[in-house]
């Protein structure tokens, strides 16, 4: 049964967009695409190829990667018609995975690719953190070195550098999930199940209180939480490799850790530091993760990380891939350049503004519109009522640098001038001769 016309018309809806999402108006459009021209230009500097997929994915490919609980209390999951649950992508790395798996034989390896989707996480909205949000996502396949790491990392680099940051502003941290693993499981003697708990409270220290995070470890390690506590305090890698019974020579995931900080070092890239308490809350890293930290006080949190991934392939059955890759989000990156006011400057990409004078002018300059974007020149014609000093101060306001008016005189004598409303300067022109000219003026 459908409503009648008078009903729907006393329903008010509301104007506000659905909690935790965003509305792009052209400012704020402007700043997302100086976003994604920088994670574009900086990615395919190094080689990498952009690649794209659907935001729909089946249920079963993130209960597969990160268990039903996370499935069904974090992504937008429903039934569609056909009775298949489908979940709104919360992430990229499952969705490469898969089509790198469908089409292996097919591909040659190493693999660099890259993307911008729009992802969705059904989670509390705060700073920095919203329902949605567009996220670069860099991966490298088919490198089982920590080369990879080393191009990856500094691929980072250069992304903090383009937004207009110094080294100073910005740190890199560096873990590595093969020594968590050693000390929680070979060290400290647990199963599986107290080892993924540990590491996800790890992974919140920050968040916690200190007594609270302590009390978290007592009840899973009892009388082995103050050598643990020792450890994760240790300052420094020598300190912390101090703590251990293997040593920094002996242990791999110690030795990946060194390569990558002296690779990148080699590179001019010093502002690495090594951090215990790094952990990245996915399941599937399997060796070395980082972090890029702002170091201002007010924005003191991550700006975006990853790490390797050698085993998230072989849930398709299959063999193993090895992988590094990271994701930058659009919410941190603009929170970051607003904080220390490097957002761009809101910039009209019209160049030029034609005002009829009369609705018998339109014709002609909609003659001129056509010729002038042929020739490579962004173009409106105004075609309100307003009188032409209104349509020319619009222009202006706008930051539309050329006008011209176009009246009787000029549609007769097929010439009119052209206005640089920055300098002031004005010439005369016709059709064949305006792209010239506005370079000029």
């Amino acid at each position: 049964m459908y409503m009648n016309e008078d009903k729907i018309n006393k329903v008010k809806i509301s104007t506000d967009p659905y909690k935790g999402v965003r509305d792009f108006y052209p400012e704020d459009m402007a700043i997302e695409n100086h976003i994604f021209n920088i994670w574009k230009k900086t990615t395919e500097s190094f080689g990498y190829e952009e690649y794209s997929a659907s935001i729909l994915e089946s249920a079963d490919l993130y209960k597969a990667k990160s268990g039903e609980e996370i499935v069904n209390e974090q992504t937008y999951t429903f039934t569609d018609r056909g009775g298949r649950e489908v979940t709104l992508r919360p992430e990229m790395t499952p969705t490469i995975a898969r089509m790198i798996s469908a089409k292996k034989r097919e591909l040659s390896f190493p693999l660099r690719w890259y993307s911008i989707p729009n992802v969705f996480r059904y989670e509390q909205p705060q700073r920095g953190r919203l329902r949605e949000h567009f996220q670069l996502n860099v991966d490298v396949f088919g490198i089982e070195s920590t080369d990879a790491e080393i191009e990856v990392i500094s691929l980072g680099y250069e992304i903090m550098k383009s937004y207009g940051l110094k080294d100073t502003d910005f740190e890199i941290l560096i873990n590595n999930r093969k020594v968590m693993n050693y000390v929680t499981k070979d060290m400290l003697g647990l199963d599986e199940d107290k080892s993924q708990k540990l590491c996800k409270l790890i992974d919140k220290k920050n968040k916690l209180k200190p007594e609270a995070f302590e009390m978290g470890v007592q009840e899973l390690l009892t009388d082995r939480t103050p050598a643990f506590m020792t450890l994760l305090n240790s300052k420094n890698f020598e300190e912390f490799t101090k703590n251990l019974k293997q040593t920094a020579e002996e242990h791999e995931g110690l030795k990946e850790i060194k390569e990558v900080i002296a690779g990148l070092d080699r590179l001019g890239i010093r502002n690495v530091r090594f951090d215990q308490t790094l952990m990245r809350g996915f399941d599937y890293y399997t060796g070395i993760v980082f972090e890029v930290f702002d170091t201002n006080p007010e924005n003191r949190r991550s700006i975006f990380g990853g790490g390797r991934y050698d085993e998230l392939l072989s849930i398709f059955g299959g063999e193993k891939v090895p992988a590094f890759g990271f994701g930058a989000g659009d919410v941190t990156a603009k929170d970051l350049l607003e904080i220390r006011d490097l957002l761009p400057k809101t910039k009209t990409k019209t160049e030029l503004y034609i005002c009829p004078m009369q609705k018998a002018d339109i014709p002609f300059a909609n003659e001129i519109a056509q010729k002038a974007r042929t020739d490579g020149v962004n173009t409106a014609v105004d075609y309100s009522k307003k009188k032409v000093g209104d349509k020319i101060k619009f222009a202006d306001k706008k930051g539309i640098p050329f006008v011209t008016v176009i009246g009787e005189e000029e549609k007769n004598s097929g010439t009119f001038k052209i206005k640089n409303l920055l300098s002031g300067k004005e010439e005369v022109t016709n059709v064949d001769s305006l792209s010239e000219l506005i370079k000029k003026l």
